[in-house]
Protein backbone atom coordinates (compact mmCIF):
# COMPACT_ATOMS: atom_id res chain seq x y z
CA UNK A 1 0.00 0.00 0.00
CA UNK A 2 3.00 2.54 0.55
CA UNK A 3 4.44 1.43 -2.61
CA UNK A 4 1.33 2.62 -4.23
CA UNK A 5 0.19 6.17 -2.15
CA UNK A 6 4.73 6.74 -2.97
CA UNK A 7 4.70 5.73 -6.72
CA UNK A 8 0.82 8.25 -7.00
CA UNK A 9 2.84 10.97 -5.39
CA UNK A 10 5.82 10.10 -7.63
CA UNK A 11 3.49 10.26 -10.77
CA UNK A 12 1.51 13.68 -9.14
CA UNK A 13 4.84 15.08 -8.81
CA UNK A 14 5.92 14.76 -12.49
CA UNK A 15 2.66 15.83 -14.22
CA UNK A 16 2.93 19.04 -11.97
CA UNK A 17 6.86 19.37 -12.94
CA UNK A 18 6.01 18.94 -16.29
CA UNK A 19 3.06 21.20 -16.38
CA UNK A 20 5.30 24.20 -14.54
CA UNK A 21 7.97 23.46 -17.36
CA UNK A 22 6.20 23.41 -19.86
CA UNK A 23 3.83 26.94 -20.94
CA UNK A 24 0.24 26.74 -21.88
CA UNK A 25 -0.31 26.83 -25.59
CA UNK A 26 -1.87 30.34 -26.31
CA UNK A 27 -5.78 29.43 -28.15
CA UNK A 28 -5.12 30.57 -31.57
CA UNK A 29 -5.71 34.23 -32.60
CA UNK A 30 -5.80 37.17 -35.11
CA UNK A 31 -2.77 38.76 -35.60
CA UNK A 32 -3.75 42.85 -35.97
CA UNK A 33 -2.67 42.44 -39.60
CA UNK A 34 -5.63 40.17 -39.85
CA UNK A 35 -7.81 42.41 -38.00
CA UNK A 36 -7.11 45.17 -39.63
CA UNK A 37 -6.05 44.21 -43.50
CA UNK A 38 -9.22 45.58 -45.83
CA UNK A 39 -11.72 43.48 -46.57
CA UNK A 40 -13.21 45.95 -49.58
CA UNK A 41 -12.81 48.98 -51.02
CA UNK A 42 -14.93 50.86 -48.49
CA UNK A 43 -12.24 50.10 -45.85
CA UNK A 44 -10.10 53.27 -47.33
CA UNK A 45 -9.54 56.68 -46.49
CA UNK A 46 -8.10 58.89 -49.18
CA UNK A 47 -7.61 62.64 -49.77
CA UNK A 48 -9.92 64.60 -52.31
CA UNK A 49 -7.93 66.88 -54.32
CA UNK A 50 -8.30 69.25 -52.55
CA UNK A 51 -6.68 67.80 -49.35
CA UNK A 52 -9.95 66.48 -47.17
CA UNK A 53 -10.12 62.59 -46.09
CA UNK A 54 -12.78 60.55 -47.82
CA UNK A 55 -14.27 57.63 -46.82
CA UNK A 56 -14.72 55.44 -50.21
CA UNK A 57 -17.69 53.74 -47.89
CA UNK A 58 -19.58 56.85 -48.58
CA UNK A 59 -20.18 55.56 -52.06
CA UNK A 60 -21.84 52.28 -51.31
CA UNK A 61 -24.77 51.04 -53.18
CA UNK A 62 -23.39 51.89 -56.64
CA UNK A 63 -20.59 50.33 -58.79
CA UNK A 64 -17.67 52.13 -58.30
CA UNK A 65 -14.95 52.95 -61.43
CA UNK A 66 -11.63 53.87 -59.94
CA UNK A 67 -9.32 55.20 -62.80
CA UNK A 68 -5.67 56.76 -62.38
CA UNK A 69 -5.83 59.48 -64.69
CA UNK A 70 -2.92 62.07 -65.72
CA UNK A 71 -3.23 65.52 -67.70
CA UNK A 72 -0.82 64.89 -70.69
CA UNK A 73 -1.35 61.31 -71.33
CA UNK A 74 -2.09 60.11 -75.07
CA UNK A 75 -5.73 58.58 -73.38
CA UNK A 76 -5.98 61.96 -71.75
CA UNK A 77 -9.53 62.63 -73.93
CA UNK A 78 -10.57 59.77 -71.93
CA UNK A 79 -11.53 62.35 -69.22
CA UNK A 80 -14.49 63.77 -71.81
CA UNK A 81 -15.93 59.98 -71.86
CA UNK A 82 -15.52 59.55 -68.33
CA UNK A 83 -17.54 63.05 -67.76
CA UNK A 84 -20.21 61.33 -69.90
CA UNK A 85 -20.05 58.47 -68.05
CA UNK A 86 -20.99 59.60 -65.03
CA UNK A 87 -24.16 61.92 -66.20
CA UNK A 88 -25.46 59.36 -68.16
CA UNK A 89 -24.81 56.64 -65.60
CA UNK A 90 -24.61 57.98 -62.53
CA UNK A 91 -27.39 56.22 -60.45
CA UNK A 92 -25.15 53.17 -61.16
CA UNK A 93 -21.77 53.99 -61.26
CA UNK A 94 -19.40 56.67 -59.94
CA UNK A 95 -16.44 57.52 -61.71
CA UNK A 96 -13.21 58.15 -59.12
CA UNK A 97 -10.08 59.94 -60.59
CA UNK A 98 -7.02 59.45 -59.60
CA UNK A 99 -4.29 61.54 -60.65
CA UNK A 100 -0.83 59.51 -60.97
CA UNK A 101 2.60 60.59 -62.18
CA UNK A 102 4.22 56.95 -63.02
CA UNK A 103 3.87 56.64 -66.45
CA UNK A 104 6.14 59.09 -68.89
CA UNK A 105 6.08 61.89 -65.68
CA UNK A 106 2.65 62.61 -67.44
CA UNK A 107 0.96 64.19 -64.66
CA UNK A 108 3.52 67.08 -63.27
CA UNK A 109 1.01 69.00 -62.18
CA UNK A 110 -0.28 70.20 -58.49
CA UNK A 111 -3.37 69.27 -57.29
CA UNK A 112 -4.77 72.51 -58.22
CA UNK A 113 -3.19 72.90 -61.44
CA UNK A 114 -4.84 68.92 -62.07
CA UNK A 115 -8.56 70.08 -60.77
CA UNK A 116 -8.34 73.38 -63.00
CA UNK A 117 -7.22 71.58 -66.02
CA UNK A 118 -9.92 69.07 -65.92
CA UNK A 119 -12.58 71.55 -65.37
CA UNK A 120 -11.65 73.74 -68.23
CA UNK A 121 -10.81 71.41 -70.78
CA UNK A 122 -13.00 68.37 -69.91
CA UNK A 123 -15.50 69.62 -67.23
CA UNK A 124 -15.11 67.20 -64.59
CA UNK A 125 -17.45 66.82 -62.07
CA UNK A 126 -16.68 63.08 -61.05
CA UNK A 127 -14.80 62.99 -57.81
CA UNK A 128 -10.64 63.61 -57.97
CA UNK A 129 -8.04 63.03 -55.82
CA UNK A 130 -4.91 64.13 -54.78
CA UNK A 131 -1.81 63.05 -56.79
CA UNK A 132 -0.95 59.21 -55.45
CA UNK A 133 1.67 56.66 -57.16
CA UNK A 134 -0.35 53.42 -58.17
CA UNK A 135 2.91 51.60 -59.33
CA UNK A 136 6.59 50.66 -57.31
CA UNK A 137 7.80 50.35 -54.20
CA UNK A 138 5.57 53.82 -53.44
CA UNK A 139 2.58 52.70 -54.28
CA UNK A 140 -0.88 53.90 -52.41
CA UNK A 141 -2.36 51.32 -50.10
CA UNK A 142 -5.82 51.58 -52.45
CA UNK A 143 -4.06 50.93 -55.55
CA UNK A 144 -2.11 48.11 -53.78
CA UNK A 145 -5.08 46.30 -53.16
CA UNK A 146 -6.56 46.83 -56.49
CA UNK A 147 -3.96 45.18 -57.91
CA UNK A 148 -3.35 41.93 -55.55
CA UNK A 149 -6.01 38.90 -55.72
CA UNK A 150 -4.91 37.78 -52.45
CA UNK A 151 -6.05 40.89 -50.98
CA UNK A 152 -9.14 41.60 -53.42
CA UNK A 153 -10.24 38.42 -54.32
CA UNK A 154 -10.96 39.07 -58.05
CA UNK A 155 -7.97 41.14 -59.87
CA UNK A 156 -4.33 40.25 -60.03
CA UNK A 157 -3.70 43.67 -62.36
CA UNK A 158 -1.52 46.45 -61.61
CA UNK A 159 -2.20 49.77 -64.04
CA UNK A 160 0.42 49.42 -66.75
CA UNK A 161 -0.20 53.17 -68.08
CA UNK A 162 -2.52 55.91 -67.48
CA UNK A 163 -6.39 55.45 -67.41
CA UNK A 164 -6.07 51.60 -66.10
CA UNK A 165 -10.10 51.01 -64.54
CA UNK A 166 -10.88 49.13 -61.85
CA UNK A 167 -14.69 48.18 -61.58
CA UNK A 168 -15.98 47.89 -58.20
CA UNK A 169 -19.06 46.49 -57.23
CA UNK A 170 -22.13 47.85 -55.01
CA UNK A 171 -20.64 46.33 -52.11
CA UNK A 172 -17.00 47.35 -52.30
CA UNK A 173 -15.41 44.32 -53.87
CA UNK A 174 -13.31 44.72 -57.08
CA UNK A 175 -14.99 42.45 -60.16
CA UNK A 176 -12.60 43.45 -63.59
CA UNK A 177 -9.25 45.45 -64.07
CA UNK A 178 -9.31 47.30 -67.61
CA UNK A 179 -6.62 48.57 -69.51
CA UNK A 180 -5.83 51.83 -70.72
CA UNK A 181 -7.29 51.21 -74.12
CA UNK A 182 -10.68 50.54 -72.93
CA UNK A 183 -12.72 53.09 -73.24
CA UNK A 184 -15.04 54.25 -70.50
CA UNK A 185 -18.04 54.13 -72.75
CA UNK A 186 -17.32 50.98 -74.33
CA UNK A 187 -19.89 48.36 -74.54
CA UNK A 188 -17.54 45.96 -72.47
CA UNK A 189 -17.85 48.34 -69.49
CA UNK A 190 -21.50 49.55 -70.11
CA UNK A 191 -22.50 45.94 -70.07
CA UNK A 192 -20.39 45.15 -67.01
CA UNK A 193 -21.92 47.87 -65.04
CA UNK A 194 -25.06 47.12 -65.96
CA UNK A 195 -24.91 43.44 -64.54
Amino acid sequence: MKKIILFTLALAATAAAYLVAKPAQPLPMTTSAETTAPASVYDFTVKSIDGKDVKLSQYKGKKLLIVNTASECGYTPQYKDLEELYKKHGDKVTVLGFPANNFGGQEPGTEAQIATFCEKNYGVTFPLFSKVSVTGADTAPLFKFLADKQQNGAVNSAPSWNFCKYLVDENGRVLKFYKADVKPLSAELLGDIAK
